[in-house]
């Protein structure tokens, strides 16, 4: 078969927000809170915040600790503050992407962070500027900003509702004012938003783990279609539903790959869903074998499920350098190809001669996969049985994964055996849809990236989404 050029096979989510709502060192513990989250996005971060009567801003290119270091922090005063971390997909990058934005306008300034993406963006661009709307970004989160501001009402709260019931995809928005924060998610549940307690006042955030990180308390997830609302001097935060049409679908790779394992998603323990994920492999694709290994970090709860339920030892068969910088940023093919052996070094007095259960959480597009199996081979494995934690990724996403195209994905136009054949693994088995629901006790997730089936409309034309064919 025709070799697969290179392609980085990790996928990425477009980002993790934090917010922080009456409490002391609002802003250092906003820094903290989205240093938890970085690995939800390392090409840009921003913090605004606000004292009640003025907001400020920082932002830039790069990972929080590059960010925020020397005397930027000191700039941002106040006791509430939104964060956000970025890894760009609609819109791309640069610094005009970079959130929080902060508009100033004449009934009150507002900060704005969104994790997710708008699938009808287009459409409601093409009408704000049709009414004289100016972008100053690309970003789809700005369209939401101008549906706000275009709306006539004084009573911010109506113009924030009446944009939601405008808007389709995937969101967790935080919108900080001077008075007020509200935390909005889509009417689907796709992207996760929890609330913790601190010290009297409150915490906002992607994931559970940022909770830990500030000592914070958590509270309750923000439901589907709900916004909450905190107001200062209120005793008590608000609830409003924007929609009746709610569902619980959570994105099936926040538990697969995206979220940290010491993170809850809607009550599921992210290591435990994955742990479970991993038990039922083993009983669906069984395997004569030595050691079971686990490629880091993702894929180890899973190696460890299938370990205890197949009765294969577990061992670290593959150890992560993890002071690795960001080697996507290379000048040639050789130099990219390097990259792997950068990150992910065999243990070979564990692997000669050793028939091995191979874990990962996924399987793009397939390059990282043939270049992990040749480093195992190399290193003196004689059989590499591949398992894989999710079912074969075959169709795009389009809430705010940078996987935007069929032709990206190699399960797409390949059958499980070519697939295999592909990697050059000896045995190859994708988890099953239905162990995946299993896995969270659960009945509702999104498993668009698998199945097709797309809890919203697309509004895209099958050429644009290069799908022809497809449907």
């Amino acid at each position: 078969m025709e070799a697969l050029q290179f392609i980085p096979n990790n996928i990425n989510e477009e980002c993790g927000v934090f917010g922080v709502f009456c409490c002391e060192n609002a802003t250092e513990l906003t820094y903290y809170g989205l240093h938890a989250l970085q690995h939800r996005g390392q090409e840009g971060c921003g913090i605004a915040t606000s004292d009640g009567q003025e907001m400020y801003r920082e932002r830039g290119e790069g990972l929080v600790t590059e960010i925020f270091s020397g005397k930027k922090l000191t700039k941002l005063k106040g006791d509430c503050a939104i964060g956000h971390v970025r890894y760009s997909t609609a819109g791309g990058g640069g610094i005009d992407n970079v959130q929080p934005f902060l508009f100033r306008h004449h009934t009150g300034d507002f900060a704005l962070a969104h994790n997710g993406n708008i699938v009808n963006s287009r459409g409601l661009k093409q009408m704000l500027e049709s009414q004289g709307s100016i972008f100053q970004s690309s970003s789809d989160t700005e369209i939401f900003a101008h549906l706000v501001k275009t709306d006539r009402r004084r009573d911010r709260l109506i113009a924030i509702k009446e944009a939601l019931t405008m808007i389709e995809g995937a969101y967790a928005f935080l919108i900080l004012t001077n008075r007020r924060l509200y935390l909005c998610r889509d009417k689907n549940g796709l992207r996760p938003l929890s609330i913790g307690t601190l010290n009297g006042g409150y915490v906002v955030s992607s994931e559970t783990c940022a909770f830990e990180a500030v000592g914070a308390t958590f509270l309750r997830d923000v439901n589907p279609g709900e916004m909450v609302v905190f107001e200062r001097d209120a005793e008590e935060p608000q609830s409003h539903l924007f929609s009746v049409d709610i569902h619980h679908n959570m994105c099936a790779m926040e538990y697969v790959y995206f979220a940290r394992p010491d993170s809850d998603i809607e009550g599921v323990n992210v290591h435990r869903f994955r742990k479970t994920c991993g038990r039922l492999l083993a009983q669906e694709a069984p395997v004569v074998a030595d050691i079971v290994i686990g490629i880091p970090d993702s894929s180890i709860s899973a190696a460890i499920g299938y370990a205890e339920e197949s009765n294969i030892p577990y061992e670290m068969g593959l150890i992560k350098n993890k002071y690795v910088g960001r080697t996507f940023i290379q000048p040639s093919q050789e130099l990219r190809e390097k990259g792997v052996r950068l990150k992910l070094s065999p243990v070979r007095s564990l692997l000669v001669g050793k028939r091995v259960v191979l874990i990962d959480d996924s399987i793009v597009r397939g390059t990282t996969s043939t270049r992990i199996i040749h480093m195992l081979r190399e290193a003196g494995a004689t059989e590499i049985h591949v398992r894989i934690g999710c079912p074969q990724i075959q169709h795009p996403c389009f809430y705010g994964v940078d996987t935007s195209t069929y032709e990206e994905l190699i399960s797409t136009s390949h059958s499980v055996e070519e697939v295999r054949q592909l990697i050059n693994a000896d045995t190859l088995y994708f988890l099953s849809e239905k162990a995946l629901q299993q896995a969270g006790n659960r009945n509702e997730l999104c498993m668009a990236c698998y199945n097709g089936k797309y809890p919203t409309a697309l509004y895209q034309t099958k050429r644009e989404l290069n799908i022809e064919g497809k449907f």
